[in-house]
C-alpha cells in the first residue's frame, strides 16, 4: 500500500503543468488587443571598453499582438498576430552631429520604402504550450526583414515551468534554461550548443586562434496570464588566445514592455491552423523561425586592381621586414575574397613592366619589381572557391620558369589557416598521393628523390609513416637518419611504440652499426621527448665519458639543461642521477665547446614564448649541427613557431684535422633546413661535395641564400554570430606574418675557419574588424546593400 501512494504521488508531481489545469506558456485572452512597446538596440566595443565608448544603433517600435485562433481543446495551442508600427532608428549610444551618421535620417531613408512597408506588414506566429510552432510570413520579403520579425517573435517563447529544453528560435536550435518563480521566468539560453547554418571558419592552431564567450539572458514577468514585460540581452566577447587585448565585445538587447490593452479584433473561425492562415491571407506561408542568410554587396567599394594598386608599394620584396606588409596583405586577402575569378586572373596576369595608362584620369607609374610571388602569397591565402580555381587556372606546373610561383602558392597551401576537402581533392587527389608518398622511399635508389618523400612524409605526419621512419632511422644515409629521426619528434608521445623506442636506442648506442654524431644526438632527442623511462635515461647517463669529445659535452649540456629547464623528462632524470654510478664527477665535468640551452623568450598570462638552441661540434671544433627552436604555448597547446637547423660535415680535412669515429669517408656538405610553424620548408645547400666547395669559396659573395622569404596568413577567424533580435553580427579576426629567412657559410682557408650567419626577419600584424555594426548594418540598414557608411576611403594617385 505504502509502495502505491509513493508511486502516485510521484506520478502526480512528474504531470506537465498542462495536464493538470495550469499554462505551460502564456495565453491571449479573447477579442483583446495588447499594445506593446518594442526595442532593439546592437552596440560594439572592444573588450575591456574604449576611450569613444561603444558604438551602435537602437530600433524602436510600437507593437500590436492578438490572438487570431485557439485550438478549442487545448488553450495553449494559439494562433497569434504581430503588427510593428512607427519604426524609428537611432543611435544606441550618443554622438555627435559629426560623427552620428544617422543624424537627419528617418526610418524610410534608411530601410527604404519597399523594406519599410514589408517591415510593417502583418505576421503570424502559432504558439504552442509557450513554444513556437511555426513562424508566418511573406516569402518575397527581404531576409533582412524576416530576420527581424523573426526576433521578435522568439522574444514570445517561454514556457511557465522550470527545466530544459531544446528549442528553434531566430537563433538556431538551441539549449534552453527555463527557471520559474511567481510571476517571473528567467531564460538562459546555452549559446555554445546552438546549431545554424553560418558556422564561418576558424584557424585550426589553437595557439593562434580565437576563443569566444557568449551568454544570453531573457527575464519574462507575467501579467494576467500574458506578456507584461521580456527583456533580453546578450553578450559576445571574442579574443585571440595569443593576444587577449586584440578583442572584441559585442552587445544586443531587445526589450518588449506592455503599454495597455484595449478591446481587439474577434477570433477567427477554423478547424486547425493552416486553415485559417490561408483564410487570412493566401500568400502567407511558413518560412521558418530559424534566420535566413543574408546577401550584401558593396557599392563604391574599390575594384580588386584599384586596391591592390593602393596596396603595392607595401608589398615590395624589399619592404615585408616592416610593418605595413602583413597590414597591406591582410587588407588585400579581405579584398581578394569578395572578388571573382575573373578579376583575380587579371590581377595574377599584371606584369609590372612598363608604364601604363589605366584610366583617361590615372596614370601610375610601376616599379621594374615582380610582385607575383607576394600575389600568389595573399590569392592562395584567401582561400576561397574563386581564388583556388583562378591559381590553378594560372600557374603551370610544367613550366619550370615559374618554378619561385609554384613553390609560393604550395608553401601558402602548406600554411593554410583552415584547409578544406575541396582544396586538398584539387591540388592532391588524396589518397593517390599518399599512397605514392608513402611507397615512394623504397621506390628510388635516387638519394635526392628518397630525401625528398621522407621530407614529405615528415610534413605529413601520417601514423602509417611511423614504420618508415622506423625503417629508414637505421639507414646506411646520414641525410635518411636525420630525417627519419626528427621526424619521429614530431609525433604524439603515444604513437612511439617499443619497436619504436628499440630502434632509436639501438641508433643511439650503436648496437648494429657506427653512426655519425649529428644522428646519434637526433636519436637522444627522441628518447628524451617520447616519455623515457628510468632505464633508458639511466642508459644515456652511462654512455657519457664514452662519447667522442665533444658529444660528451653535448649530452651533458643536453641533461641539465633538460632538469634546469623542467623539461618533461626532468623527474626521471632526476631519479636515474641519484644512482651515484651514472652521476658522478666523472661524467659530469666534461668540457668542450658544445652546448644545449633553452630559455624564455615571454611569458604572459596568454602565451608562454620559449626558445631552445643546441650546438654541436666536431672534435677538430668545426661546427656539425646547430638547432635553434622557438615555441609557443597557450592554454595547454603548443606550436613549434620556428626551427632553423645548420648542418656540416667533411669540412676537416680543409684543417688538416682528424674526423671523428664513423664520419671518415664523409662527402664536404653544409646546407641549412627550416620548419616554419609547423611545416617543414625545402632544405638549401650551401655546397655539396669537394669540387663545389672550392668553387663556391671563390664565388662566394658573401649574401646569405633565401630559405622563406614571403607572407603568411596565420590567424584566419570569421564567424557569423546570428543574436536573438534577428540582427547578425561578424567577427573577423587576421594574423600576418612578413617573414625571411636566410643563412649562409664562408669558408677562410686563409684563417682556417667557417662561418655560418643566420638572418631572421619578419613583422607581425593582427587585425580586429568590429564587424558586428559593420555586417549589422549590412544585413538590415543598406537597403541597397551600399556599405559606403562604414567602409575605408578610397584614395585614387
Amino acid at each position: 500500500m505504502l509502495t502505491l501512494v509513493v508511486f502516485l504521488l510521484c506520478t502526480a508531481s512528474c504531470v506537465p503543468a498542462s495536464a493538470k489545469g495550469g499554462a505551460a506558456g502564456p495565453r491571449l485572452n479573447n477579442n483583446q488587443l495588447y499594445k506593446f512597446s518594442y526595442t532593439t538596440e546592437v552596440l560594439v566595443d572592444r573588450a575591456r571598453g574604449s576611450k569613444e565608448g561603444s558604438t551602435g544603433y537602437r530600433i524602436s517600435s510600437d507593437v500590436d499582438v492578438n490572438l487570431v485562433w485557439r485550438d478549442p481543446s487545448s488553450k495553449d495551442d494559439q494562433l497569434i498576430q504581430l503588427v510593428i508600427s512607427n519604426v524609428r532608428i537611432d543611435p544606441a549610444s550618443h554622438r555627435s552631429e559629426k560623427k552620428n551618421i544617422l543624424h537627419g535620417s528617418t526610418a524610410e531613408s534608411v530601410l527604404g520604402k519597399t523594406k519599410l512597408a514589408a517591415l510593417t506588414k502583418p505576421f503570424l506566429v502559432h504558439l504552442k504550450n509557450g513554444k513556437t510552432k511555426a513562424f508566418y510570413s511573406y516569402w518575397s520579403e527581404p531576409a533582412t526583414v524576416k530576420n527581424l520579425k523573426r526576433g521578435l517573435a522568439s522574444l514570445l517563447q517561454v514556457q511557465l515551468r522550470t527545466g530544459k529544453v531544446i528549442e528553434n528560435d531566430v537563433s538556431g536550435r538551441c539549449t534552453v534554461d527555463y527557471k520559474a518563480v511567481k510571476g517571473q521566468v528567467t531564460r538562459t539560453k546555452i549559446l555554445d550548443t546552438c546549431k545554424t547554418a553560418e558556422t564561418g571558419f576558424t584557424t585550426h592552431s589553437q595557439v593562434l586562434g580565437v576563443s569566444r564567450k557568449s551568454n544570453s539572458v531573457t527575464v519574462f514577468t507575467l501579467e494576467d496570464g500574458f506578456i507584461g514585460s521580456a527583456v533580453a540581452e546578450e553578450m559576445h566577447t571574442l579574443a585571440v588566445n595569443a593576444r587577449r587585448s586584440a578583442a572584441a565585445k559585442v552587445l544586443s538587447r531587445q526589450t518588449l514592455k506592455l503599454v495597455r490593452t484595449e478591446a481587439g479584433p474577434l477570433e477567427a473561425a477554423g478547424k486547425d491552423v493552416a486553415g485559417v492562415v490561408k483564410s487570412i491571407d493566401a500568400k502567407l506561408a511558413a518560412v521558418g523561425i530559424v534566420a535566413e542568410k543574408v546577401k550584401s554587396q558593396c557599392k563604391g567599394c574599390p575594384s580588386l586592381f584599384e586596391h591592390w594598386q593602393a596596396q603595392q608599394k607595401q608589398l615590395e620584396p624589399a619592404s615585408l621586414s616592416k610593418a605595413t606588409a602583413p597590414r597591406s596583405f591582410l587588407a588585400l586577402i579581405q579584398s581578394i575574397r569578395k572578388a571573382s575569378k575573373d578579376d583575380i586572373l587579371k590581377l595574377l596576369a599584371f606584369k609590372t613592366e612598363n608604364v601604363e595608362r589605366l584610366t583617361h584620369h590615372l596614370c601610375v607609374y610601376l616599379l621594374l619589381v615582380d610582385f607575383r610571388p607576394q600575389v600568389v602569397d595573399a590569392v592562395t591565402s584567401s582561400q576561397t572557391a574563386a581564388s583556388l580555381d583562378a591559381m590553378l587556372e594560372f600557374l603551370n606546373f610544367t613550366d619550370a620558369k615559374s618554378f619561385v610561383l609554384q613553390e609560393r602558392f604550395l608553401y601558402a597551401c602548406g600554411f593554410s589557416s583552415h584547409p578544406n576537402e575541396r582544396m586538398l581533392q584539387a591540388l592532391l587527389a588524396v589518397l593517390k598521393v599518399k599512397k605514392q608518398i608513402l611507397e615512394g622511399p623504397d621506390s628510388t635508389k635516387v638519394e635526392s628523390e628518397v630525401q625528398m618523400y621522407l621530407l614529405a612524409l615528415k610534413n605529413s605526419l601520417l601514423p602509417e609513416a611511423i614504420p618508415i621512419f622506423t625503417k629508414y632511422a637505421e639507414s646506411e644515409v646520414g641525410a635518411y637518419n636525420t630525417i627519419s629521426l626528427t621526424a619521429l619528434q614530431r609525433y604524439d608521445v603515444s604513437l612511439m611504440t617499443d619497436e619504436v623506442k628499440k630502434t632509436v636506442n639501438r641508433v643511439y648506442h650503436q648496437n648494429r652499426r657506427i653512426y655519425e654524431k649529428n644522428v646519434r644526438a637526433a636519436a637522444a632527442d627522441v628518447i628524451l621527448s617520447s616519455n623515457p623511462s628510468y632505464v633508458e635515461v639511466k642508459n644515456l647517463l652511462l654512455s657519457i665519458g664514452n662519447l667522442p669529445y665533444e658529444m660528451n659535452k653535448y649530452m651533458l649540456s643536453k641533461i641539465q639543461d633538460i632538469v634546469r629547464f623542467q623539461l618533461p623528462a626532468s623527474k626521471v632524470i632526476q631519479q636515474a642521477m641519484k644512482d651515484m654510478i651514472s652521476h658522478n664527477y666523472d661524467r659530469f665535468a666534461k668540457v668542450g665547446s658544445s652546448s644545449a640551452y633553452s630559455g624564455f623568450m615571454a611569458q604572459s598570462a596568454d602565451v608562454t614564448s620559449t626558445y631552445s638552441l643546441d650546438i654541436l661540434y666536431s672534435g677538430s671544433g668545426v661546427l656539425r649541427r646547430s638547432n635553434m627552436n622557438i615555441y609557443g604555448a597557450s592554454k595547454g597547446a603548443m606550436l613549434h613557431g620556428l626551427q632553423v637547423a645548420i648542418e656540416a660535415q667533411g669540412l676537416e680535412s680543409l684543417i688538416a684535422a682528424t674526423p671523428d669515429e664513423g664520419e671518415e669517408d664523409l662527402e664536404s656538405f653544409a646546407g641549412m633546413s627550416a620548419l616554419l610553424f609547423d611545416v617543414q620548408l625545402r632544405p638549401v645547400t650551401f655546397f655539396k661535395g669537394y669540387s663545389d666547395l672550392m668553387a663556391k669559396m671563390f664565388s662566394m659573395s658573401g649574401e646569405p641564400m633565401n630559405v622563406v622569404k614571403g607572407l603568411i596568413l596565420l590567424t584566419d577567424h570569421s564567424e557569423v554570430i546570428q543574436l536573438q533580435s534577428g540582427l547578425k553580427a561578424s567577427a573577423e579576426f587576421q594574423g600576418g606574418l612578413a617573414i625571411d629567412i636566410s643563412g649562409g657559410m664562408e669558408v677562410s682557408l686563409w684563417y682556417r675557419e667557417s662561418k655560418t650567419s643566420v638572418n631572421n626577419s619578419g613583422r607581425t600584424t593582427v587585425a580586429t574588424e568590429n564587424g558586428a555594426l559593420h555586417h549589422a548594418r549590412i544585413s538590415l540598414l543598406a537597403a541597397s546593400g551600399d556599405e559606403t557608411g562604414f567602409r575605408e576611403q578610397c584614395h585614387r594617385f
